[in-house]
């Protein structure tokens, strides 16, 4: 079973860099815990789905009755998945 959030919405709580950061450690320390039970296990496995899920996100808001976000800062996600590549 896949990472699991605590609420049914916990990403609604997602609104700085720094809770974006807490959020990604905890799929870190979660991967630690239960990274046999999760879908994507390989970072190949996660960064394909992870883009396929960005390309169909449109239905998964319209799935939650929510609009996609017009104004997503798909730059700095961009910089930060490039930059994890060679960051320490």
């Amino acid at each position: 079973m896949p990472f699991v959030a605590p609420d049914p919405d916990p990403y609604q709580e997602v609104m700085t860099r720094e809770s974006l950061a807490a959020m990604i450690y905890d799929l870190c320390e979660d991967f630690r815990r239960r990274g046999a039970e999760w879908e994507n296990r390989t970072v190949e496995d996660y960064l394909g789905a992870l883009a396929a899920w960005i390309t169909d996100s449109p239905g998964s808001y319209r799935h939650l009755g929510e609009e996609m976000p017009a104004n997503g800062d798909w730059t700095f996600f961009a910089r930060a998945l490039s930059a994890a590549v060679i960051y320490e």
